[in-house]
């Protein structure tokens, strides 16, 4: 990220600074991690498992309201992995993607069922388990 302040935002949408439990699925598994930021077409986030540039994923967790404009909201969001930085051992891999359809949730569904990490403590465990 540039400190440039005459740096131009090229951006669609705007982004927003969100850290929220996300269960990310692909390849028939199911992974917990947590947001970093999130606008309307797509996603920051950190998860425990490396991702391939290109990679389809599913995302279950709580879009904000923010977002929605109303009140938050359980999503489903389908996406590519635009990019994702390898990690050292130990550490959780962050990865960009792109938003390419999401549908809403029944407010009682459950989303996640794990411990929130923040981004300080990236290092930490998570327990509990992810319903799919």
């Amino acid at each position: 990220m540039s400190a440039d302040p005459n740096r131009l935002e090229r951006r669609g949408a705007q982004r927003f600074e969100v850290h929220l439990p996300v269960a990310v699925h692909f390849e028939g598994r199911t992974v917990p991690g947590f947001t970093q930021d999130l606008s309307g077409r797509g996603i920051f986030f950190y998860a425990e498992t490396a991702l391939p540039q290109g990679a389809i994923v599913e995302l279950t967790f709580t879009m904000p309201s923010e977002i929605t404009l109303a009140e938050n909201m359980p999503v489903r969001c389908r996406g590519r992995v635009l990019r994702a930085a390898t990690s050292l051992a130990g550490q959780r891999n962050g990865i960009a993607a792109q938003f390419a359809s999401y549908e809403y949730l029944p407010a009682n569904e459950p989303i996640v069922q794990f411990v929130r990490v923040s981004a300080a403590g990236a290092a930490g465990g998570t327990s509990g388990q992810i319903p799919r």
